[in-house]
């Protein structure tokens, strides 16, 4: 009795004898599985690190007793999306008060309280910036989507034609014997294997990276309802 030959092996001569339409169809399912992992594997470390600089920042923002202070920690946290918009709302509301200043007032008179102008341009600004911010996070993840609505359809595409194939081979033989069609039909299911195997992971990471840029643009908007509190208890 002939040895067994190994899984592994069978499949890759499945894949060399499959018809150039199929073997191009399954170069391209392996190109989307390429790229999606790539860009999973980005966001991925993407989003820890943006976890752990809005925390620090978070942290920052709350126990610091002056926006100046918080600004000056904003480089070496730039990757968490709270600090563009921190810094939206403060260049704000810096040009705000500077505008409002007085003339200088005379010796001995104590300088009046700096206030706002208007507390809706603060609010447009952080909206402004946190729009931004959503779009940077959201940067990718759709090709994930694509990748999860294309690929079965192109995996299917090369399974029609491959047993298309396999039954103008089989017409030309004059035989439908089991040795005959079932090395073309595994070729051709092949094809729907890798559009499964391209799809399947980009539709879960999808998922979970659409719920994670829900998660920051609720947190955003949080810190924009604070940020906005804080300037009206202090410049109106």
């Amino acid at each position: 009795m002939p040895p067994a030959r190994g899984t592994a092996q069978d499949f890759a001569e499945l894949i060399f004898a499959a018809s150039p339409i199929v073997q191009f169809v399954m170069m391209l399912l392996l190109l989307f599985s390429v790229i999606s992992w790539g860009i999973t594997f980005y966001k991925w470390w993407t989003f820890r690190g943006i976890e752990k600089d809005s925390s620090t920042f978070i942290d920052v923002f709350r126990k610091s007793a002056k926006f100046s202070e918080v600004q000056a920690v904003c480089p070496s946290l730039a990757s968490s999306p709270l600090v563009g918009m921190f810094q939206a709302g403060y260049a704000e509301l810096t040009a705000q008060l500077r505008q409002a200043q007085p003339p200088s007032a005379s010796p001995g008179t104590p300088a009046p309280r700096p206030t706002l102008k208007s507390i809706t341009a603060v609010d447009r600004a952080l909206l402004r910036a946190s729009s931004i911010e959503v779009n940077k996070l959201e940067k990718r993840v759709g090709f994930l989507a694509t990748t999860a609505s294309i690929t079965p359809f192109i995996g299917l595409f090369g399974t029609v034609w491959g047993i298309m194939t396999a039954f103008m081979n089989i017409g030309q033989q004059g035989s439908t014997d089991l040795a005959v069609v079932s090395t073309p039909i595994a070729e051709a299911l092949i094809a729907t294997a890798l559009g499964l195997f391209a799809a399947i992971p980009a539709v879960y990471f999808y998922n979970h990276f659409t719920s994670k840029v829900k998660g920051y643009a609720s947190e955003m908007d949080d810190f924009a309802l604070e940020f906005l509190n804080i300037s009206e208890r202090n410049f109106t």
